[in-house]
C-alpha cells in the first residue's frame, strides 16, 4: 500500500513565511541564459530590500539571494534613502505602509535626487486598488509586485528591472564620453567639479584643476588635414589617460582644450603633474607622408583652495586665466593661478 498523501498546506507555498524548499531560482526558466548572460558566481545586481517587517524582509533576501543577487536591507523609509544613496542599488524593492514615512514619500525623494532617479523603483506591497497602483507608477515607479508573493514571479520581474538598469548606465555612459578621443566629455566634467567642490564644503577637501590646449592647432589642421589633427587630439589623449592616475578625470573641454582634475592635490602636485604631461605630450611623434612632427601644449593649473571658488564657473575661469598666461608668454609652458594673479611656474624652454 502506498503512503497517503499529504494535504496541501498554504503555508509552505513559495513566499510564505513556513515555505522550507529551496527558493525557486529564475535561471532555470528556458532562454533565461539569454537575458542573463552574467558567468557564475558573478553577482545578478544588488537589490535594496525596504520593509518594516523583518519576515518579509528575511524571505525577499532568501529568493534573492537563491538566484545569483546580492542584497542590502532598510527597514523604514529614512534608512533606505540612506542606503540607496551610499550603496547606488541596482533596483529597489520598496513596502508602501511603513511608520514615519510611507513608501510613496521614499519614491518621491528617490526620484528626485540626481543620485538616485534611474534607480528602478518596484513596490512590494498587499494592496491591490488601481488608486495606489496609479499612485505609484505616476510617482515613476517601474513595477508593482503583490503580498504574499510568488518567489518566481518576484525574481522575474526584479531581472526585468535589473537589465532595465544596466541599459540605462550604459547609455549614460556612452553619453559622457567623447566621441573622438574616447575621454569623457565636458558634461561629465562639469558634474564631477560639482561633486570636488561639494567635497570640499563638507569634508574641506581640495583638489587641482589642469587645462591643456595644443599650441598651433589651427596650423596642424590647415597644412596637414582634419584627419591628422583628429590623430593629434586623439594621441593626446592617450598620453592623458596613460599619465593619469585612475581617480583623476581625464576630458576634452571642447575644441583643442582638455581637463584633468585631480582628487587630493595641491597647487605643486598638481604643477608637477603639469609639467610631466607637457614633457610627454612634446616627446610624442606623429607621421604623416613620410614625415614626423611633433606637437606642444600649454597648461593652466589651479587649485580649490587658493580659489575658495562659489561654483564651477569660478575654478574654470582661473584655470582658464593661467592658461592664457601660458600662452601669452611663449607657449608650451606651466603657469598657475596663485590665489591673486597668474604666474609662470617655471621657464620650460
Amino acid at each position: 500500500m502506498g503512503s497517503p498523501s499529504m494535504p496541501e498546506n498554504d503555508s509552505n507555498k513559495p513566499g510564505s513565511p513556513n515555505d522550507r524548499s529551496a527558493a525557486p531560482r529564475f535561471d532555470a526558466l528556458p532562454g533565461s541564459d539569454v537575458l542573463w548572460a552574467i558567468p557564475p558566481g558573478e553577482s545578478r545586481g544588488r537589490i535594496l530590500v525596504v520593509d518594516d517587517s523583518r519576515v518579509i524582509r528575511k524571505l525577499v533576501d532568501t529568493c534573492l539571494r537563491a538566484n545569483g543577487f546580492d542584497t542590502v536591507s532598510a527597514e523604514n523609509g529614512t534608512e533606505a534613502l540612506q542606503k540607496a544613496s551610499d550603496v547606488q542599488p541596482d533596483v529597489i524593492l520598496l513596502d508602501i505602509d511603513m511608520p514615519s514615512m510611507s513608501g510613496f514619500e521614499v519614491c518621491r525623494q528617490l526620484k528626485g535626487s540626481p543620485d538616485t532617479s534611474l534607480i528602478p523603483i518596484i513596490f512590494l506591497t498587499a494592496r491591490d486598488d488601481t488608486e495606489n497602483v496609479v499612485r505609484g507608477l505616476e510617482l515613476g515607479a517601474f513595477d508593482y509586485v503583490r503580498k504574499p508573493f510568488n518567489s518566481l514571479e518576484l525574481c522575474a520581474r526584479v531581472g526585468v528591472a535589473r537589465r532595465l538598469k544596466y541599459l540605462v548606465d550604459l547609455l549614460s555612459e556612452r553619453a559622457m564620453l567623447d566621441g573622438l578621443t574616447g575621454i569623457h566629455n565636458r558634461t561629465y566634467l562639469d558634474r564631477r567639479l560639482r561633486e570636488s567642490l561639494d567635497r570640499q564644503r563638507r569634508y574641506d577637501s581640495h583638489a587641482a584643476l589642469v587645462l591643456a590646449d595644443v599650441d598651433h592647432f589651427k596650423q596642424v589642421n590647415d597644412t596637414r588635414g582634419h584627419v591628422i589633427g583628429d590623430e593629434v587630439l586623439r594621441r593626446i589623449a592617450s598620453t592623458l589617460r596613460r599619465t593619469a592616475r585612475e581617480s583623476d578625470t581625464v576630458a576634452r573641454y571642447g575644441g583643442e582644450e582638455f581637463a584633468i582634475l585631480l582628487p587630493e592635490q595641491t597647487l605643486s602636485s598638481g604643477y608637477l603633474f603639469a609639467e610631466r604631461l607637457r614633457q610627454e605630450i612634446e616627446q610624442m611623434t606623429i607621421t604623416h607622408r613620410g614625415t614626423t612632427f611633433s606637437v606642444t601644449v600649454s597648461l593652466g593649473v589651479v587649485t580649490t583652495q587658493e580659489t575658495d571658488p562659489k561654483g564651477i564657473d569660478d575654478l574654470l575661469a582661473c584655470a582658464d586665466e593661467a592658461l592664457y598666461h601660458a600662452k601669452k608668454n611663449g607657449r608650451n609652458r606651466v603657469c598657475l593661478w596663485n590665489g591673486h594673479e597668474a604666474v609662470q611656474a617655471e621657464a620650460t624652454g
